[in-house]
């Protein structure tokens, strides 16, 4: 459930020029409406001018809008799917994760000072159907999972991610959950 207010509504919108192919603003307006947002083209205008947004080349050389990436790097960046998103937060986690704690149906990941709220965005663009978000602050991000035990099978995939950057958890042959020549337990303990 998202409130109505302009934030939400500029969120939402970098949500699905970074998810989708988008090549108009009509098409922008349909794909908010599916999701329960309805906007005017004057104000959805307005929305696209300050999201800084821009038409860019897709992969399949179609013009489609895209908002500049977080954090110094202010480029566009065009639309881009799950796994590069994944693929992306593996690395980061090699980068920046500390030891990951977890109970219940909550993980708590270290990160050296500053580095949490980076880290914390990136597990939100990966869009894991299992994480229902993150809170992030100086050096620590509290991931919540949907599942009322899933804690501990969320940290040991963060900590696979870890110590594997080319995991990738829908890959057998990358996942060491699935190949046993890549399955290195892994526990808090060793990692400290």
């Amino acid at each position: 459930m998202r409130p109505t207010t302009k934030n939400a509504r500029h969120q939402r919108i970098v949500e699905l020029v970074s998810t989708h192919e988008v090549h108009s603003q009509s098409e922008l307006a349909l794909l908010l409406a599916g999701s329960g947002v309805r906007v005017t083209q004057a104000t959805l205008s307005r929305d696209l001018v300050e999201l800084e947004a821009v038409k860019v080349p897709a992969a399949s050389g179609a013009l489609v809008y895209a908002v500049p990436a977080e954090g110094g790097d202010r480029r566009p960046v065009a639309p881009t799917d799950s796994s590069a998103g994944r693929a992306r937060l593996a690395r980061l986690c090699a980068e920046l994760l500390v030891s990951a704690d977890a109970t219940a149906n909550l993980v708590v990941l270290r990160t050296p000072p500053g580095a949490a709220q980076f880290l914390g965005s990136a597990f939100d663009k990966a869009e894991f159907p299992d994480v229902l978000g993150t809170i992030a602050g100086d050096d620590t991000v509290l991931v919540i999972g949907r599942e009322p035990t899933g804690g501990d099978a969320l940290a040991r995939r963060f900590l696979d991610m870890a110590e594997h950057p080319t995991y990738d958890p829908t890959n057998p042959i990358t996942n060491p959950a699935t190949n046993p020549a890549t399955n290195h337990s892994l526990h808090n303990e060793e990692r400290a």
